[in-house]
């Protein structure tokens, strides 16, 4: 599989490091940038062939990755169209731009219809992500592969039938790390305030939080029952879940992902625009 990335920050970086760990595909990525330091990396780092507009090598790829900043995608777009028009049969365009609508894409491409958007996250950076994924109608079953192995290498996928729905799953998993770093950061300075030191409370924070996750995932009980079997009645637990509860933390929390995902919609109709 012969994958072209145009654009090559943090999230194309991870995305080919996670490649070329799980595919062996370094001899089969090209980079476009116009950033000739990230070129370089690409290049000594994974063996990727680089160039610093979108060439003829782009459209000869199975794959394009579109992994630039929102604002930018319509004048990728533009310089990109030319290359497809060229192609009997073109490559399966992959976004991973926040905002961007397949609509819009593909109107932006000259109609051009074989592409599946995402959402991924910040822990693919690691390779601990999880991507939500859409297609449209003109990505073939081949194509839906490839897309899935190209995201995979940087963690799990989820697969939508509707891509309204993305815009919840940005505002869960997309946005979803800065929750989990808010709630640490609330429960260290909880720590330092009761008399712990700061990286004493980090410590505490992170390993409570990862350990706490594994067992959810190794689990086959819901959520509210681990909670449950961890809140004894008038214990210091149900103390603390009281608090929250008569806080309305919960609450605020999912009105805070619903902001999220009507942030999302609003930034697909600002984005899209003409």
């Amino acid at each position: 599989m012969k994958i072209a990335f145009i654009g090559g920050g943090n999230m194309a970086t991870a995305l080919i490091a996670g490649l070329v760990k799980e595919l062996g595909a370094g001899a089969q990525v090209h980079v476009v940038d116009p950033n000739a330091d990230a070129l370089e990396k690409m290049a000594s780092q994974f063996g990727a062939s680089t160039a610093t507009s979108i060439d003829a090598a782009v459209g000869a790829c199975d794959v394009v990755v579109l992994a630039v900043k929102p604002q930018q995608m319509r004048d990728v777009a533009a310089m990109l169209a030319p290359q497809l028009a060229q192609l009997n049969k073109g490559p399966l365009v992959l976004s991973i731009a926040a905002g961007i609508r397949s609509s819009d894409l593909s109107r932006w491409l000259g109609g051009y219809d074989a592409i599946v958007r995402t959402m991924p996250n910040t822990p693919a950076l690691i390779g601990m992500g999880i991507t939500g994924m859409v297609a449209t109608a003109g990505v073939s079953e081949v194509q839906r592969e490839a897309a899935d192995s190209v995201m995979r290498a940087v963690g799990a996928t989820v697969w939508l039938d509707d891509e309204a729905l993305i815009d919840p799953v940005t505002a869960v998993s997309g946005s979803g790390p800065a929750y989990v770093f808010y709630f640490l950061e609330a429960m260290q300075a909880a720590a330092v305030e009761m008399g712990l030191d700061a990286e004493q409370g980090k410590a505490l924070a992170l390993a409570t939080f990862a350990g706490a996750a594994e067992l959810a995932a190794q689990s086959s009980e819901s959520l509210e029952v681990l909670r449950q079997r961890v809140t004894s009645k008038g214990g210091t637990t149900h103390a603390a879940i009281t608090s929250m509860e008569d806080a309305g933390v919960k609450a605020a929390i999912m009105a805070a992902m619903q902001a999220a995902a009507a942030r999302g919609r609003e930034l697909g109709d600002e984005l899209g625009a003409d």
